[in-house]
């Protein structure tokens, strides 16, 4: 019996790995997407929506098998649990890829201003986000709980350029009328860019509880 649940907790493990890696390339590609304009790439991260769609009902369903035939408690319930909801996530950053490419292909901007894209920190916001998903991965990988909650602190710089974000378009789209609607969708852009990180947030703190069995949701506001 034992080896049977060891067996198949790998195996949700390894959906959930391969699920990372798939949501990890389509933000890869909607980078290249943007920072380009190219709309052959943001198809590509269109049409592979839906195998982020159909992977993330396949784990929730075996999550849920894997409940009802073993009735986990302790480290293993933490970890099921962890890994639904980090699948969760995971499905919701794979949308904001999809809408980011969605934006690219319907627009008709022949390509992006560099000194825009400087100003703005797109390929920083870009950057950013990349390196917070590829080390909370890791952190998962390794059982680092330490590695995971340094990873939220990252959060913060995607909240800042997103600040600042709005005020460069708005500065751009004044000296540049007919830039309007690639400023509104480029802001679009930048507001799934600062959820995808909240939801590696959330992420974070799955992976702290299933390690450390510590909820980081509500800390303590008494002082505020």
């Amino acid at each position: 019996m034992v080896k049977f649940v060891e067996t198949e907790l790998q195996q949700l493990r390894g959906g959930v790995y391969d699920m990372w890696t798939l949501v990890s390339s389509q933000m890869e590609l909607a980078r290249q997407a943007v920072l380009g304009m190219d709309r052959n790439i943001a198809r590509q991260v269109i049409v592979r929506e839906r195998r982020v769609d159909a992977m993330e009902l396949k784990l929730d369903s075996e999550v849920e098998d894997f409940i009802a035939l073993y009735t986990p408690v302790a480290v293993d319930l933490r970890f099921v649990l962890a890994m639904f909801k980090i699948n969760g996530d995971l499905e919701r950053i794979g949308d904001y890829a999809d809408g980011i490419a969605r934006f690219v292909k319907d627009s008709d901007a022949a390509g992006l201003d560099a000194e825009l894209a400087e100003r703005l920190q797109l390929e920083t916001m870009f950057s950013t986000l990349l390196i917070m998903m590829d080390d909370l991965r890791q952190s998962l990988m390794d059982e680092d709980a330490a590695r995971a909650t340094s990873v939220m602190a990252m959060d913060d710089t995607l909240d800042a350029i997103k600040a600042a974000s709005g005020d460069v378009l708005v500065d751009y789209a004044r000296k540049n009328i007919d830039a309007m609607p690639l400023c509104m969708g480029l802001g679009g852009v930048f507001r799934k860019l600062e959820r995808a990180g909240d939801h590696l947030s959330n992420i974070a703190e799955e992976i702290v509880f299933y390690i450390d069995a510590k909820v980081l949701k509500h800390p303590d506001t008494s002082e505020q």
